[in-house]
Protein backbone atom coordinates (compact mmCIF):
# COMPACT_ATOMS: atom_id res chain seq x y z
CA UNK A 1 0.00 0.00 0.00
CA UNK A 2 1.25 3.62 -0.91
CA UNK A 3 -0.83 4.93 2.38
CA UNK A 4 -1.49 2.67 4.98
CA UNK A 5 -5.55 2.26 4.62
CA UNK A 6 -8.04 -0.05 6.52
CA UNK A 7 -5.36 -0.94 9.03
CA UNK A 8 -3.09 -2.70 6.19
CA UNK A 9 0.00 -1.90 5.07
CA UNK A 10 0.18 -5.05 2.58
CA UNK A 11 -2.43 -6.57 0.50
CA UNK A 12 -2.62 -10.20 -0.49
CA UNK A 13 -4.57 -11.75 -3.01
CA UNK A 14 -4.89 -15.26 -5.03
CA UNK A 15 -5.62 -14.54 -8.97
CA UNK A 16 -6.93 -17.32 -11.34
CA UNK A 17 -8.23 -17.69 -14.92
CA UNK A 18 -10.63 -19.64 -16.47
CA UNK A 19 -12.30 -19.87 -19.46
CA UNK A 20 -13.90 -16.39 -19.22
CA UNK A 21 -11.02 -14.61 -17.90
CA UNK A 22 -8.80 -13.45 -14.99
CA UNK A 23 -10.77 -14.33 -11.45
CA UNK A 24 -9.78 -12.65 -7.61
CA UNK A 25 -10.08 -14.03 -4.44
CA UNK A 26 -8.87 -11.54 -1.81
CA UNK A 27 -10.60 -12.15 1.73
CA UNK A 28 -8.96 -9.81 4.13
CA UNK A 29 -6.85 -12.92 6.35
CA UNK A 30 -9.06 -12.17 9.95
CA UNK A 31 -12.42 -13.35 7.61
CA UNK A 32 -13.67 -16.94 8.40
CA UNK A 33 -13.98 -19.65 6.15
CA UNK A 34 -17.97 -19.19 5.31
CA UNK A 35 -17.59 -15.30 4.63
CA UNK A 36 -14.27 -15.53 2.74
CA UNK A 37 -16.47 -18.35 0.23
CA UNK A 38 -18.21 -15.79 -1.10
CA UNK A 39 -15.20 -13.75 -2.19
CA UNK A 40 -14.53 -17.04 -3.82
CA UNK A 41 -18.25 -17.42 -5.92
CA UNK A 42 -17.39 -13.91 -6.63
CA UNK A 43 -14.18 -14.72 -8.20
CA UNK A 44 -15.40 -17.93 -9.84
CA UNK A 45 -18.10 -15.91 -11.57
CA UNK A 46 -15.13 -13.56 -13.11
CA UNK A 47 -13.08 -16.42 -14.75
CA UNK A 48 -15.93 -19.01 -15.73
CA UNK A 49 -19.45 -17.42 -15.34
CA UNK A 50 -21.08 -14.48 -17.33
CA UNK A 51 -21.73 -10.65 -15.62
CA UNK A 52 -25.26 -9.03 -16.41
CA UNK A 53 -25.67 -6.95 -19.47
CA UNK A 54 -24.33 -3.33 -18.88
CA UNK A 55 -26.85 0.25 -18.86
CA UNK A 56 -23.92 2.42 -19.52
CA UNK A 57 -20.60 2.27 -20.72
CA UNK A 58 -18.59 3.99 -18.02
CA UNK A 59 -19.01 4.26 -14.01
CA UNK A 60 -17.99 7.76 -12.04
CA UNK A 61 -15.55 7.27 -9.61
CA UNK A 62 -14.54 8.84 -6.76
CA UNK A 63 -11.42 9.87 -5.04
CA UNK A 64 -10.66 7.91 -1.19
CA UNK A 65 -8.39 10.34 0.71
CA UNK A 66 -7.39 7.56 3.90
CA UNK A 67 -6.54 8.71 7.62
CA UNK A 68 -3.89 11.14 6.75
CA UNK A 69 -3.25 14.45 8.05
CA UNK A 70 -4.29 17.69 6.02
CA UNK A 71 -0.92 18.02 4.20
CA UNK A 72 -1.22 14.93 2.54
CA UNK A 73 -4.64 15.38 1.17
CA UNK A 74 -3.42 17.40 -1.55
CA UNK A 75 -0.93 14.67 -2.59
CA UNK A 76 -3.55 11.56 -2.12
CA UNK A 77 -6.10 13.65 -4.55
CA UNK A 78 -3.41 13.95 -7.00
CA UNK A 79 -3.79 10.20 -8.12
CA UNK A 80 -7.48 10.55 -8.86
CA UNK A 81 -7.80 12.23 -12.22
CA UNK A 82 -10.97 14.33 -12.19
CA UNK A 83 -12.78 13.23 -9.40
CA UNK A 84 -15.04 15.37 -7.98
CA UNK A 85 -16.87 12.99 -5.19
CA UNK A 86 -14.13 12.58 -2.55
CA UNK A 87 -14.69 9.41 0.12
CA UNK A 88 -12.94 10.72 3.45
CA UNK A 89 -12.09 8.24 5.95
CA UNK A 90 -13.03 9.27 9.46
CA UNK A 91 -12.60 7.69 12.87
CA UNK A 92 -9.53 6.32 12.79
CA UNK A 93 -8.20 4.47 15.89
CA UNK A 94 -6.22 6.43 17.37
CA UNK A 95 -7.09 9.71 16.03
CA UNK A 96 -10.04 12.18 17.34
CA UNK A 97 -12.91 14.37 15.43
CA UNK A 98 -10.58 17.15 15.49
CA UNK A 99 -8.41 15.58 12.64
CA UNK A 100 -11.59 14.23 11.20
CA UNK A 101 -12.68 17.54 10.62
CA UNK A 102 -9.40 18.78 9.94
CA UNK A 103 -8.93 16.17 7.07
CA UNK A 104 -12.57 16.83 5.94
CA UNK A 105 -12.52 20.69 5.94
CA UNK A 106 -9.23 20.17 3.52
CA UNK A 107 -10.71 18.14 1.04
CA UNK A 108 -13.77 20.60 1.00
CA UNK A 109 -10.90 23.51 0.47
CA UNK A 110 -9.40 21.80 -2.11
CA UNK A 111 -12.75 20.25 -3.99
CA UNK A 112 -14.14 24.02 -3.42
CA UNK A 113 -18.34 24.04 -3.51
CA UNK A 114 -19.24 22.12 -6.67
CA UNK A 115 -17.33 18.54 -5.21
CA UNK A 116 -18.80 16.28 -3.19
CA UNK A 117 -17.83 14.99 -0.09
CA UNK A 118 -18.73 11.78 2.02
CA UNK A 119 -17.63 10.31 4.88
CA UNK A 120 -16.75 6.57 6.03
CA UNK A 121 -16.79 5.64 9.57
CA UNK A 122 -16.59 1.56 8.85
CA UNK A 123 -18.80 1.02 11.96
CA UNK A 124 -16.25 3.03 14.51
CA UNK A 125 -18.60 5.30 16.07
CA UNK A 126 -21.70 4.87 18.83
CA UNK A 127 -24.90 6.22 18.09
CA UNK A 128 -23.54 9.52 20.41
CA UNK A 129 -20.48 9.77 19.07
CA UNK A 130 -21.99 9.42 15.49
CA UNK A 131 -24.60 12.20 16.26
CA UNK A 132 -22.10 14.40 17.35
CA UNK A 133 -19.48 14.11 14.78
CA UNK A 134 -21.99 14.29 12.10
CA UNK A 135 -23.76 17.26 13.02
CA UNK A 136 -20.44 19.29 13.00
CA UNK A 137 -19.10 17.38 9.75
CA UNK A 138 -22.47 18.68 8.23
CA UNK A 139 -20.92 22.00 8.12
CA UNK A 140 -19.16 21.11 5.01
CA UNK A 141 -22.21 19.54 2.92
CA UNK A 142 -21.82 15.86 3.04
CA UNK A 143 -23.42 13.68 0.29
CA UNK A 144 -23.79 10.77 2.94
CA UNK A 145 -22.30 9.24 5.74
CA UNK A 146 -21.07 5.44 5.15
CA UNK A 147 -21.94 2.98 8.15
CA UNK A 148 -21.29 5.24 11.12
CA UNK A 149 -22.08 2.86 13.52
CA UNK A 150 -21.79 -0.85 13.58
CA UNK A 151 -25.40 -2.22 14.48
CA UNK A 152 -28.35 -2.22 12.12
CA UNK A 153 -30.22 -1.11 15.28
CA UNK A 154 -27.92 1.65 15.68
CA UNK A 155 -27.98 2.99 12.05
CA UNK A 156 -31.64 3.38 12.66
CA UNK A 157 -31.66 5.22 15.84
CA UNK A 158 -29.00 7.92 14.40
CA UNK A 159 -31.31 8.73 11.33
CA UNK A 160 -33.98 9.32 13.93
CA UNK A 161 -31.92 11.57 16.11
CA UNK A 162 -30.26 13.23 13.06
CA UNK A 163 -33.90 13.73 11.35
CA UNK A 164 -35.38 14.92 14.52
CA UNK A 165 -31.95 17.46 14.74
CA UNK A 166 -32.34 19.08 11.91
CA UNK A 167 -29.03 17.44 10.01
CA UNK A 168 -29.01 16.37 6.64
CA UNK A 169 -26.84 14.01 6.05
CA UNK A 170 -27.94 10.85 4.54
CA UNK A 171 -26.73 7.52 5.89
CA UNK A 172 -25.54 4.37 4.29
CA UNK A 173 -24.84 1.18 5.31
CA UNK A 174 -21.99 -0.98 3.61
CA UNK A 175 -20.92 -4.12 6.59
CA UNK A 176 -24.57 -3.96 7.44
CA UNK A 177 -24.91 -5.15 3.71
CA UNK A 178 -22.21 -6.99 2.99
CA UNK A 179 -21.42 -8.67 6.17
CA UNK A 180 -24.72 -9.64 7.17
CA UNK A 181 -26.49 -12.78 7.41
CA UNK A 182 -29.97 -10.53 6.15
CA UNK A 183 -28.84 -7.98 4.09
CA UNK A 184 -32.01 -6.46 3.54
CA UNK A 185 -32.69 -5.77 6.85
CA UNK A 186 -30.86 -1.80 7.08
CA UNK A 187 -34.06 -1.19 4.30
CA UNK A 188 -36.58 -3.38 6.15
CA UNK A 189 -35.54 -1.44 9.60
CA UNK A 190 -35.23 2.07 8.01
CA UNK A 191 -31.94 2.11 9.23
CA UNK A 192 -29.93 3.45 5.94
CA UNK A 193 -30.48 5.66 2.95
CA UNK A 194 -29.24 3.89 0.40
CA UNK A 195 -26.70 0.71 0.68
CA UNK A 196 -22.91 0.36 -0.43
CA UNK A 197 -22.54 -2.66 -2.09
CA UNK A 198 -19.12 -4.24 -3.24
CA UNK A 199 -18.81 -7.75 -5.62
CA UNK A 200 -16.96 -9.88 -3.32
CA UNK A 201 -18.42 -9.88 -0.08
CA UNK A 202 -21.70 -10.25 -1.68
CA UNK A 203 -21.11 -13.38 -4.33
CA UNK A 204 -20.93 -11.36 -7.44
CA UNK A 205 -22.09 -9.39 -9.40
CA UNK A 206 -25.26 -11.17 -10.23
CA UNK A 207 -25.94 -11.81 -6.40
CA UNK A 208 -25.36 -7.85 -5.64
CA UNK A 209 -27.42 -7.23 -7.99
CA UNK A 210 -29.77 -9.04 -6.57
CA UNK A 211 -29.43 -7.86 -3.19
CA UNK A 212 -29.89 -4.73 -4.18
CA UNK A 213 -33.45 -5.33 -5.92
CA UNK A 214 -34.31 -6.42 -2.42
CA UNK A 215 -33.54 -3.83 -0.83
CA UNK A 216 -35.46 -1.45 -2.69
CA UNK A 217 -32.69 1.61 -1.80
CA UNK A 218 -30.56 3.32 -3.73
CA UNK A 219 -27.15 2.00 -4.26
CA UNK A 220 -23.23 2.72 -5.05
CA UNK A 221 -20.29 0.32 -5.98
CA UNK A 222 -17.06 0.20 -3.62
CA UNK A 223 -14.34 -2.00 -3.57
CA UNK A 224 -12.27 -3.60 -0.97
CA UNK A 225 -8.63 -2.86 -2.07
CA UNK A 226 -8.64 -5.22 -4.98
CA UNK A 227 -6.34 -5.22 -8.16
CA UNK A 228 -7.50 -4.30 -11.27
CA UNK A 229 -9.13 -7.73 -11.81
CA UNK A 230 -11.43 -6.88 -8.79
CA UNK A 231 -11.91 -3.62 -9.74
CA UNK A 232 -13.41 -4.83 -13.06
CA UNK A 233 -16.21 -6.90 -11.65
CA UNK A 234 -17.24 -3.96 -9.64
CA UNK A 235 -17.34 -1.86 -12.69
CA UNK A 236 -19.21 -4.87 -14.41
CA UNK A 237 -22.03 -4.25 -11.24
CA UNK A 238 -22.06 -0.34 -11.44
CA UNK A 239 -22.22 -0.72 -14.86
CA UNK A 240 -25.29 -2.90 -14.85
CA UNK A 241 -27.25 -1.22 -12.18
CA UNK A 242 -30.81 0.02 -13.32
CA UNK A 243 -30.40 3.62 -11.69
CA UNK A 244 -26.62 4.92 -10.26
CA UNK A 245 -26.74 8.45 -9.23
CA UNK A 246 -23.48 8.26 -7.10
CA UNK A 247 -20.02 8.05 -7.87
CA UNK A 248 -18.54 4.28 -7.07
CA UNK A 249 -15.48 3.93 -4.57
CA UNK A 250 -14.01 1.88 -7.57
CA UNK A 251 -10.45 4.62 -7.41
CA UNK A 252 -8.52 2.31 -5.07
CA UNK A 253 -5.73 0.51 -7.54
CA UNK A 254 -4.41 4.31 -6.99
CA UNK A 255 -3.57 3.19 -2.80
CA UNK A 256 -1.68 0.22 -4.09
CA UNK A 257 2.09 0.27 -4.60
CA UNK A 258 1.94 -1.72 -7.66
CA UNK A 259 -0.73 -3.57 -9.57
CA UNK A 260 -1.28 -6.92 -11.87
CA UNK A 261 -2.89 -5.41 -15.01
CA UNK A 262 -0.69 -3.84 -18.00
CA UNK A 263 -2.97 -0.99 -17.86
CA UNK A 264 -3.96 -0.16 -14.17
CA UNK A 265 -7.73 0.82 -13.81
CA UNK A 266 -7.41 3.79 -12.32
CA UNK A 267 -10.21 6.77 -13.56
CA UNK A 268 -9.29 9.00 -16.09
CA UNK A 269 -11.20 12.24 -16.05
CA UNK A 270 -13.42 10.88 -12.92
CA UNK A 271 -14.52 7.58 -14.87
CA UNK A 272 -13.09 4.28 -15.38
CA UNK A 273 -15.35 2.55 -18.79
CA UNK A 274 -16.64 -1.09 -19.07
CA UNK A 275 -14.45 -1.80 -22.17
CA UNK A 276 -11.22 -1.44 -20.19
CA UNK A 277 -12.73 -2.94 -17.53
CA UNK A 278 -13.60 -5.55 -19.86
CA UNK A 279 -9.60 -5.77 -21.10
CA UNK A 280 -8.07 -6.62 -18.00
CA UNK A 281 -10.55 -9.59 -17.47
CA UNK A 282 -9.81 -10.94 -20.74
CA UNK A 283 -6.29 -10.49 -21.05
CA UNK A 284 -3.93 -13.15 -21.92
CA UNK A 285 -1.62 -12.35 -19.25
CA UNK A 286 -1.12 -10.15 -16.09
CA UNK A 287 2.29 -8.50 -16.78
CA UNK A 288 2.50 -7.37 -12.99
CA UNK A 289 2.43 -10.72 -11.43
CA UNK A 290 5.95 -11.28 -12.16
CA UNK A 291 8.50 -10.81 -9.46
CA UNK A 292 5.43 -10.08 -7.14
CA UNK A 293 4.13 -14.24 -5.93
CA UNK A 294 4.09 -15.50 -2.49
CA UNK A 295 6.41 -17.88 -1.45
CA UNK A 296 6.82 -20.49 1.01
CA UNK A 297 4.66 -20.06 4.29
CA UNK A 298 2.09 -17.62 2.76
CA UNK A 299 1.45 -19.29 -0.34
CA UNK A 300 0.58 -22.54 1.62
CA UNK A 301 -1.48 -21.00 3.73
CA UNK A 302 -3.29 -19.17 0.54
CA UNK A 303 -3.80 -22.15 -1.29
CA UNK A 304 -4.81 -23.97 1.82
CA UNK A 305 -7.70 -21.19 2.70
CA UNK A 306 -8.76 -21.51 -1.20
CA UNK A 307 -9.00 -25.66 -0.96
CA UNK A 308 -11.35 -25.18 2.00
CA UNK A 309 -13.90 -22.42 0.87
CA UNK A 310 -13.89 -23.99 -2.36
CA UNK A 311 -14.91 -27.22 -0.56
CA UNK A 312 -17.96 -25.09 1.42
CA UNK A 313 -18.85 -23.96 -2.25
CA UNK A 314 -19.27 -26.91 -3.70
Amino acid sequence: MRIRFRGIDVRETVLFRGPSGWGEFGPFPEYADPEACRWLAAGLESAWGTWPAPVRDRVEINATVPAVGPGHVAGVLEGFDGCRTVKVKVAEAGQTLHDDLARVAEVRALLGPGGQIKVDANGAWTVEQAREALTRLSAYSLQYAEQPCAEVAELAELRRLLARDGVDVPIAADESVRRAEDPVRVAREGAADLVVVKVAPLGGVASALRIVAECGLPAVVSSAIDTSVGIAAGVALAAALPELDHACGLGTVGLLDADVAERPLVPAAGVITVEDALAVVRADEQPGLAGRELTGERRDWWLDRLARCHALLT
